[in-house]
């Protein structure tokens, strides 16, 4: 099995810095698209389709013109639906978390392909991601440790325990892979970034940001009144206020020029002006 990197490696490589906000301005946004529906969550690929999750854990894809092109209406062997990825619009993850099960969909929202992280010895587990190379990250809670799987479940790499590396272990609650970096992210904590080697390449402490994202060089996230841009290498992030209120906004999603905000009865779209 392949190990990433040594502990005294990653503690050698680790450094830390607290962005600074540079000063407030406006996002201007104009809504452009209503979707009604009861609707738990939704998330939205790189080519501009949008995933929406019913309340009865159906997923229903709409391309970028809002025209249905699949349905996943396998909705009572797993439970609820604890998140999807859609990074890739070829492979779907759909976690289970309550069953430890990650089903893999294909473009069209067939059933490929199912792993039970049980059957690995896996059994708490959060943040899933996919990976560059087609595989998946995870973290596993009960051991402290970053991992990487393949379609079949099997380990293929694995970091050091979490609680060897660090004073006080904060468990990522989203993992992103994006520009040859890994970024998990604690609302508690902020933002750790690895390297695909293990080797610990920066740590923001900017908590409470919800709905995060990685888009290009930015970290992106939002809390109940601002949306938030940071640039790690500038050593600082803007603040925008909003035109909506987003304290009653259950998830929010930034693509290209494009907001999608998902509310009690409805996902709204709006075009950045």
């Amino acid at each position: 099995m392949a190990r990433l990197k040594t502990i005294l490696l990653i503690i050698l490589l680790s450094y830390s810095f607290q962005l600074k906000a540079i000063g407030d301005s406006t996002l201007h946004l104009q809504l452009t698209k209503t979707i009604i529906g009861d609707y738990a969550s939704f998330s939205v690929d790189n080519l501009g389709n949008i995933f929406l999750i019913t309340t009865s854990n159906q997923i229903k894809k709409l391309n970028s013109n809002l025209d249905s092109v699949g349905i996943y209406n396998d909705v009572k062997r797993y439970g609820n639906i604890y998140t999807i990825d859609v990074s890739n619009p070829l492979k779907v993850l759909v976690y289970y978390k309550d069953f430890a099960t990650i089903v893999m969909l294909d473009r069209q929202l067939n059933n490929r392909n199912t792993i039970n992280l049980r059957d690995q010895n896996i059994l708490q587990v959060k943040a899933i991601a996919q990976s560059y190379d087609n595989n998946i990250w995870l973290f596993d809670e009960l051991e402290s440790k970053l991992k990487k799987i393949d379609e079949s479940g099997k380990l293929l790499q694995e970091t050091s325990d979490f609680r060897l590396l660090f004073d006080d272990v904060a468990t990522p609650q989203t993992i992103i892979d994006m520009n040859g970096l890994l970024y998990l992210y604690n609302a508690t904590k902020g933002w750790t970034i690895f390297d695909y080697y293990g080797g610990l390449k920066n740590q923001f402490a900017i908590p409470n940001w919800q709905d995060v994202q990685v888009t290009d060089t930015y970290l992106r996230g939002r809390d109940s009144a601002y949306f938030y841009a940071a640039k790690p290498s500038q050593l600082q992030f803007i603040k925008a206020q909003s035109p909506i209120n987003l304290a009653t906004v259950l998830k929010l999603v930034m693509h290209q020029s494009w907001v999608y905000i998902l509310k009690k009865d409805r996902l709204e779209i709006y075009s950045i002006l």
